[in-house]
């Protein structure tokens, strides 16, 4: 039997594939259950949708969910009869090819979308039997970021229709300890407060949300059509230690720095408020309201400037002032006074701001420079690489600056560049009736400095990810990963090295939480440490050009792709060989992957790689091994082995106490001159003759043939099926020894 494989598309968190828009109420969405497991900060979320057709009639029946837009796809697949259907990704060119192929067939075709300020819309339908069921399933992970002094996850449930049998599972590990946990978002309503079960001990803490039909239709954005809304869990560690904490196994460690018993460090900032004619109305009053708030919030030590800007410039004063009474009254008084006029000078502006912050050096303090405008320069300098040019050189590394991008019309790829080669930051603000309070909040993030120039130092690491930062703020935190020497965590020494005021500090493990995980790596550790390398790799593509742009951006998809975030990986050389077991019900005793740098063994128990003179053993559920060319996952019932342009899929069968494997072939490789069993196409054949004795003619050769009822390893629940015996020959095509190998 042929096992098919849906191609699902996946480029970033950009997707192409077949969809239609089908009619929801011919279709049930019987059982919807996210379930989300965080460790570490680290959260991976399965999302469960399974779905019965209803009808007497094959429909189109979709999968709809909202995913975080910092989150990585890490797997796909849809069930239907018990076979998996597994997503396949390719590369961004690719995929743009299959999305253009679609749509020039007269297919339908779809694209992950963005729907908000922090979702990503995933979508996609397959064709299901009358009568019959289909189960998707989409994983995504994450790396929580810490702002303002807590986490969030943040699960967007919206089904699209009453679920009988809904369910939202959350665990939170956390070895340092939860200092405390609270459930926010539109679906946490009085409502639907029974729904909501939360309670946290010491290292865990649990969420469940069990709405009922009925409670499904009352939260402020549900409706006929069910839940559509977020459940936001909010939570933060204990920090005992300055030093952090860092785990680490015999391959890799990930760092969390985020000390908070420190002084606060008197700032420097200026204010670059975009008052051109675009920002007429809602948005010129949001942030005159927003800007009002923030200099409330400054403190006596801090000293401040404020710019507005178009084709000219307008100073409230020429330098920087302390933030005393008299000055924050008059500032306030300014800031309602500005107008929207004119067209948008942003080179000009910028470098203003930059000279008035170079203009007032202080010791012991730290400068900020905040640019708001909502659209492209149109006036003075224009050329955006020439503006990014002119800021980087008048900056000089000196301070960060922050970008916010006022709704959609901006270009915020010129502003994200910007803020990227200037140690800062970019953020979309939405024009939505908080506006002014995304903008204070953004604020709040950066208000209160706590350290400048912050260095971390891993002697005894490599391949270590972003280690200088030029600023740390309160309620921040610092997350860095690498690899360690020769496997060698005894020769592994961390420090951080960063002023507090006027006070150069050196922290180190002494006064830090330290965890190992022991000999065997932990697969969690090495996936933060991906995450964290393809993120700021993207970031560094965003900031280049030519063929530097080229080498970060391979390098990011490689990356990606080898930790499965984009279910791909580069393979070549690869031979797969098995040992037949001697047990009357057959299947293999054992499987050998072989490719031109490791060699694989798998049995029903255990895998044991070979790499060279270096020989490990691998028997945890859900580990993830990864080769120089493939990865092979060990799950409860299969292990998966991923390649290129491949995918081997080892199913383990227990019958009568007998574990015994069998592989099938999942994804073919594009090669025409693959060989071997695996790869061979189902023989064709007609039934000829049915007395005295049965003959079936395949490729024009008849042959006898006796009737049989056994059971199909090749799919999971290994169902009972008819089908015909025949010599090997006859179906293969060739003798049978041409299959067999002398040793694995």
């Amino acid at each position: 039997m042929a096992r098919t494989v849906v191609q699902v598309t996946l480029f970033g968190l950009l997707l192409a594939l077949v969809t239609t828009l089908p009619n929801k109420d011919d279709w049930d969405i019987y059982s919807f259950h996210i379930n989300s497991t965080v460790s570490n900060r680290y959260a991976t979320t399965v999302i469960t949708s399974r779905v019965a057709n209803r009808m007497d009639e094959s429909k189109e029946i979709e999968f709809q969910v909202r995913i975080p837009k910092n989150a990585f796809i890490s797997k796909f697949r849809m069930f239907i009869d018990g076979v998996a259907y597994d997503g396949i990704v390719k590369a961004k060119e690719a995929a743009k090819q299959q999305y253009q192929d679609a749509v020039s067939r007269g297919q339908s075709a779809g694209i992950v979308s963005s729907v908000g300020r922090t979702l990503e819309e995933f979508k996609t339908s397959v064709n299901v039997a009358a009568h019959k069921k289909v189960t998707f399933e989409l994983t995504y992970e994450e790396l929580l970021k810490r702002r303002l002094g807590k986490y969030e996850l943040t699960i967007h449930a919206r089904p699209m229709q009453p679920v009988k049998d809904f369910k939202v599972d959350v665990n939170i590990n956390e070895k340092a300890g939860i200092n405390f946990m609270e459930v926010k978002g539109g679906l946490n309503t009085n409502a639907l407060a029974n729904a909501v079960t939360k309670t946290f001990a010491n290292t865990e803490a649990w969420v469940y949300f069990y709405p009922t039909v009925d409670q499904q239709k009352l939260c402020d954005s549900c409706g006929e059509h069910g839940m559509n809304g977020d459940l936001v869990i909010v939570y933060d560690i204990n920090r005992d230690a300055a030093f952090g904490n860092i785990k680490k196994s015999p391959g890799y460690f990930v760092h969390h720095f985020a000390p908070s018993n420190l002084p606060r460090i008197p700032k420097n900032v200026v204010f670059i408020i975009d008052q051109s004619g675009s920002m007429h109305g809602r948005k010129m009053l949001q942030t005159r309201i927003a800007l009002i708030h923030i200099l409330n919030d400054l403190a006596k030590e801090d000293f401040f400037g404020v710019i507005t800007f178009d084709s000219s410039i307008f100073h409230w004063k020429r330098e920087l002032v302390q933030a005393n009474e008299e000055n924050l009254a008059s500032a306030k008084t300014f800031a309602q006074r500005i107008q929207d006029r004119g067209s948008t000078d942003i080179n000009l502006a910028v470098l203003e701001g930059t000279r008035m912050l170079k203009a007032h050096p202080r010791e012991d303090s730290a400068s900020i420079l905040i640019l708001l405008t909502d659209g492209d320069p149109t006036s003075g300098v224009t050329n955006l690489e020439q503006i990014q040019s002119n800021v980087r050189e008048a900056i000089a590394g000196k301070f960060p600056l922050y970008c916010l991008g006022f709704g959609f019309d901006v270009n915020f790829e010129f502003l994200e560049k910007m803020s990227l080669q200037n140690n800062g930051a970019a953020r979309r603000i939405y024009e939505d009736s908080d506006a002014d309070l995304q903008l204070k909040g953004f604020y709040e993030e950066v208000a209160t400095p706590l350290l400048t120039d912050v260095t971390m130092i891993y002697e005894g690491g490599f391949n270590v990810t972003q280690t200088n930062f030029s600023q740390y703020y309160n309620g921040s935190e610092i997350v860095v990963a690498g690899q360690i020497t020769d496997n060698d965590i005894e020769t592994f020494t961390p420090q951080v090295v960063a002023i507090s005021k006027n006070t150069r500090l050196v922290f180190t493990e002494s006064n830090g939480t330290v965890e190992t995980t022991g000999m065997v790596p932990d697969s969690q550790i090495q996936r933060v440490w991906a995450y964290l390398t393809v993120k700021q790799l993207l970031e560094k593509e965003l900031q280049l050009s030519g063929p530097e742009k080229d080498n970060a951006k391979k390098e990011a998809l490689e990356l990606s792709l080898k930790y499965s975030f984009l279910l791909h990986h580069p393979n070549r050389g690869l031979s797969v060989n098995g040992e037949l077991s001697s047990v009357s019900h057959g299947g293999f005793k054992r499987i050998v992957i072989r490719t031109a740098q490791q060699n694989f063994e798998v049995d029903p128990r255990e895998i044991t790689v070979q790499d060279g003179q270096t020989v490990s053993v691998h028997a945890q559920q859900d580990e993830h091994i990864i080769g120089q060319n493939v990865t092979v996952i060990r799950r409860s019932k299969q292990i998966d082995i991923i390649g290129e342009d491949t995918r081997i899929i080892i199913l383990i069968h227990d019958k009568n106490n007998h574990l015994f494997l069998w592989p099938v072939l999942a994804q073919k490789p594009a090669d025409t001159n693959i060989k071997g069993i695996l790869a061979l196409e189902p023989a064709v054949y007609e039934e000829v003759q049915k007395t005295p004795t049965t003959k079936l003619r395949i490729h024009n050769k008849d042959t006898n043939a006796f009737s049989f009822r056994t059971e199909d390893y090749s799919f999971p629940s290994a169902p009972t099926v008819d089908c015909w015996i025949v010599p090997a020959e006859s179906a293969l095509q060739r003798p049978i020894n041409e299959f067999m190998v002398a040793q694995l």
